[in-house]
């Protein structure tokens, strides 16, 4: 997850020097939206249950997606 402190943030100002938008590297603004993105999934699945470590191994085991 990208942290406010690491943007290298650029500001465009109106006439009146109020600031009006922002320009960021491309790299930090596909970052932000992959966060967004995940943060979705996260508030999304909030209510479901959770599972140990353990059972999730044995899951993935079971449905050949983790080697024996």
């Amino acid at each position: 997850m990208l942290a406010l402190n690491e943007l290298q943030v650029q500001y465009i100002t109106n006439d009146t020097g109020k600031r009006s938008a922002v320009v960021i590297p491309i790299e930090q603004f596909n970052q932000l939206l992959e966060d967004i993105s995940d943060l979705a999934v996260i508030a999304e699945r909030r209510e479901e249950p959770a599972i140990s470590h353990s059972q999730l191994k044995q899951q993935l085991m079971r449905d050949g997606l983790l080697p024996d």
